[in-house]
């Protein structure tokens, strides 16, 4: 067979590919070739329907379920892996280049900044190459049932993001295969502290020249192998929505399209272990506010699966409205960034939205009710790929709770204040803005595929 497989591992890039017409896009291009691999997650599970052609899903081709030598050989490589693979590389990857050491600490509850997660072999760069070498070999461990289905029939492996743990087999096995590959760096902070990347992918896809920068810096990939696209998920806010659909929106909530509206964008739980104290401050505020009060919105991360708990002092105040913590309703996001009146987010790629959307934000940058010495909130925006945002002047910087009050008043009374700037940061750190990145992104996958060998 001459298939091409489009791998999804997570739900940030199943819902980009999909909403930005990525998926649309190359089922066009690739008819029946192309193939739909999801995970077998919550997060994969509504999108299938969405799916023209076939689809398959991860454990299709990595089942629980294996014989006895096979389960062997997994545990043995898993055990390996521990010591030499995914996450002690991404630590040391982290260390040799000073990204997040302020925030890598032992037991942090985002893996990729557990320090614990290191080996106990020396730090030594010799070493650490062998690691990669070993980790991405053709040597280790690939599950049969992936193997025996990708050499039968694949002729083409394509990932929306090159870097998770569960795209490491696809990768190996496709290396193994001589299979042609490409990878998605999936987002602007991925080449600077979410682990090392897969240096023998024929093509990658990355949304600015900062990235291709980083690629050949940081990762030693030839920039002649990388395609700068722009970022898809800006596609979704090229279609303006009416300010009708916002009141009609905005009607569903209970609020008032009158009143302007702050949306405050919640962060994971990792990031912002205290956010449930912001929360129940914003509400006291609101609610200390009076009749000339704006409207307030509380949206979740849509990977906070505690949500219920942490937004609990919103959803138990009337007149304050909150959204399920969801992957699949960007219509509603994308209507509100064209049309609320102000965003409250302590960084994340939600800041970078509302700037692309020509929205007044507020960053959040310390840690409401925690404990002396605790700084998640600054620690999350003094990453390397937070340079030309912490360099700018796109958004209010807000250190106290009075400082995001004092944000959100310039930010209803002026809206165009920092507004040039805006648009000049989101040029600089998203690429083009021109609702075509999704296509440039199906030109780059069908270029290199559609070459593969039948």
């Amino acid at each position: 067979m001459n298939d091409v497989w489009l791998f999804l591992p997570d739900g940030l890039t199943i819902r980009m590919f999909f909403e930005s017409g990525i998926v649309e896009g190359l089922h066009e291009r690739l008819g029946d070739r192309l193939v739909v691999v999801l995970p077998n997650t919550d997060e994969g599970a509504d999108w299938a329907p969405r799916v023209r052609g076939r689809v398959l899903y991860r454990t299709d081709l990595v089942p629980v379920e294996v014989g006895t030598r096979e389960r062997v050989v997994r545990r043995v490589d898993r055990l390996l892996d521990r010591q030499l693979g995914y996450y002690p590389l991404a630590m040391r990857f982290n260390r040799r280049h000073d990204f997040h050491a302020e925030r890598m600490a032992p037991g942090h509850p985002n893996w990729m900044l557990d320090s614990n997660r290191d080996s106990f072999l020396p730090h030594w760069d010799s070493l650490e190459h062998a690691m990669e070498r070993w980790h991405f070999g053709t040597h280790r461990y690939v599950p049969h049932e992936l193997y025996r289905r990708m050499q039968a029939e694949c002729r083409a492996l394509v990932l929306s993001n090159v870097q998770p743990h569960a795209a490491v087999p696809f990768l190996v096995g496709a290396r193994r295969l001589g299979i042609p590959t490409v990878g998605h760096v999936a987002s602007w902070d991925h080449t600077v502290g979410k682990g090392v990347i897969a240096p023998f992918c024929d093509v990658y896809v990355v949304q600015n020249e900062a990235m291709r920068e980083d690629l050949a810096r940081f990762h030693g990939i030839d920039s002649e192998r990388v395609v700068v696209t722009g970022w898809p998920q800006t596609d979704l806010y090229a279609r303006k929505r009416p300010r009708a659909a916002y009141e009609t929106l905005l009607g569903t909530f209970g609020l008032d399209p009158a009143r302007p509206l702050v949306a405050v964008m919640g962060n994971t739980p990792s990031n912002t272990p205290f956010e449930d104290r912001f929360v129940e401050r914003m509400v006291d505020w609101w609610k200390s506010s009076g009749e000339g009060r704006p409207s307030l919105l509380f949206r979740p991360h849509p990977r906070d699966r505690e949500w219920q708990e942490r937004f609990r002092a919103a959803l138990d105040t009337d007149g304050i409205a909150v959204q399920e913590a969801s992957f699949t309703d960007f219509e509603e996001l994308a209507t509100l960034l064209q049309h609320c009146d102000c965003v409250v987010a302590n960084a994340g790629t939600i800041l970078l939205d509302a700037l692309v959307n020509d929205r007044p934000a507020v960053c959040v940058l310390y840690d409401e009710g925690a404990p002396t010495g605790e700084s998640y909130a600054m620690k999350n925006v003094i990453g390397e790929h937070y340079r030309e945002l912490a360099a700018s002047s796109a958004f209010y910087r807000a250190e106290s709770f009075e400082g995001v009050v004092e944000g959100i008043g310039r930010a209803l009374a002026n809206p165009h204040e920092l507004g040039e700037e805006r648009s000049r940061v989101a040029r600089t750190v998203v690429g083009d803005v021109d609702g075509r990145a999704g296509s440039r992104v199906v030109d780059a996958i069908a270029t290199c595929v559609l070459k593969a060998p039948t």
